[in-house]
């Protein structure tokens, strides 16, 4: 004679899944009769203005109404933007060495220091001299830019 294919843990595989339908079959009918009994139906909650949960629903009249075309998507063009800062800005050039072809410059405004690439330069300069630049964000910052001797 041979052996039955169903081993122990099959059994009690089986075993589980019958109880967990019969516990979730228990809890079906536990809701139908609470709903028969307490018929209030589904609990809503509302979200009022500020962001908070509450049980009473909003007051259509204080309701914004927003137009559609009112509604911006994706970035506005450079033009459209506003300036933060001025275009021309000064400073002194604190250091910069030709043979790696780079430096910095110091804002005469707020002492921030700026990296400067050999390639936005307009004209030779040397350490120690009055500029005028521009800023545009690089990669680890904001560079300076068009930068001339004044």
């Amino acid at each position: 004679m041979a052996k039955s294919q169903v081993t122990f843990n099959k059994i009690e595989k089986e075993k589980k899944r019958l109880k967990k339908r019969e516990e979730k079959q228990k809890k079906k009918e536990a809701r139908k009769a609470e709903a028969k009994e307490n018929p209030q139906g589904i609990q809503f909650a509302y979200v009022d203005f500020n962001g908070n949960l509450t049980d009473t629903p909003p007051d259509p009249a204080m309701r914004e109404k927003v137009e559609a075309e009112s509604i911006e998507l994706g970035i506005p063009k450079k033009e459209d933007r506003e300036e933060e800062e001025p275009a021309n800005k000064e400073g002194k050039v604190s250091f910069f060495d030709h043979s790696k072809g780079f430096g910095f410059i110091i804002d005469s405004i707020n002492q921030e220091k700026y990296f400067v690439h050999v390639s936005g330069i307009l004209e030779p300069i040397e350490e120690n001299d009055k500029v005028t630049y521009e800023l545009e964000r690089g990669q680890k910052g904001m560079n300076a830019v068009r930068v001339k001797k004044i």
